[in-house]
């Protein structure tokens, strides 16, 4: 059996609400450009079914992941605030600045957003510490040392 997805609430609802566009939406919409470029007559050389046909493929692709990942969701469960886990929204200061981020599953990361996944260098050091605590994380290119600020529960 596959290891458990993990989630929020709002990941949950986020996926759920991405697989009903795509089946009650996008769906239906693929369909009526097929049967338009089936109308046109010759399929050997029409882009716009071969297109049609492509975007099918990808959308077919993405509602079974969707799917996968919804069967396979274990929401994350509410834990004590006193040390960071998955859900926690944490501040952490690296050379003097502050950054908030919070630590969620791979499948709901957004580090632009400030989600990191609690399976990336910086949610792996993050996870367990506390208030006070320093963490050293190793990037590609330098070892960053951070220091937990606060922490909040999502």
């Amino acid at each position: 059996m596959a290891d458990p997805i993990m989630v929020t609430e709002e990941g949950l609802a986020a996926l759920n609400a991405e697989l009903d566009n795509l089946k009650n939406v996008r769906r239906p919409e693929i369909i009526r450009a097929i049967q338009l470029a089936r109308e046109e007559g010759d399929l050997r050389e029409n882009a716009g079914y071969d297109a049609a046909k492509h975007d099918q493929m990808l959308m077919e692709r993405r509602i079974q992941e969707l799917e996968q990942q919804i069967r396979g969701a274990q929401l994350i469960s509410r834990q004590s605030q006193s040390v960071v886990h998955l859900g926690s929204t944490v501040t952490i200061e690296i050379d003097g600045d502050q950054e908030t981020y919070t630590i969620v599953g791979a499948v709901e990361a957004r580090p632009s957003q400030g989600r990191i996944s609690n399976e990336s260098p910086f949610g792996k050091a993050l996870i367990g510490k506390r208030v006070g605590d320093s963490v050293e994380v190793q990037t590609p290119t330098t070892t960053l040392t951070a220091r937990v600020i606060s922490l909040d529960e999502q």
